[in-house]
């Protein structure tokens, strides 16, 4: 899984995100950093309002918390989610003795993204492609 600070930075770079279902987020900066979440159908859904979306917590008696605005929470988007949004620039992935490398193409040039965690590696190539 990517890290809450990459995450962060794939959306600062202009990373869009329309909720679905088994998508993971985190809810920063109220000490639940560390909980990942699930968007589903049954538990966590999104809801889409004229005053903008809402992730909504659907029977969580437990948790003080409805629903919350979508630019509150954080994407950590999947291994098949990050190698899709690389498109056509994915080249391959190869594995290291410390780790993963995406190779990516940029401007005709193939560039590698290295990480211990084969989801950085992919998070790392796709912020380096909107940049």
């Amino acid at each position: 899984m990517i890290s809450v600070e990459l995450a962060r930075a794939l959306r600062v770079a202009g990373l869009d995100w329309t909720p679905a279902p088994g998508d993971r987020f985190v809810v920063p900066d109220r000490d639940m950093d560390q909980d990942v979440f699930v968007i589903s159908d049954m538990a966590i859904d999104v809801h889409h309002f004229r005053s903008g979306t809402v992730i909504g917590f659907n029977g969580t008696t437990e948790w003080a918390l409805d629903s919350i605005e979508q630019g509150a929470v954080v994407w950590l988007p999947r291994e098949s989610q990050l190698r899709d949004l690389l498109g056509e620039g994915f080249v391959r992935l190869e594995r290291s003795l410390d780790g993963y490398a995406v190779v990516a193409a940029k401007d005709e040039v193939l560039v590698r993204h290295h990480d211990t965690d084969v989801e950085q590696a992919y998070a790392r190539a796709v912020l380096a492609q909107l940049r």
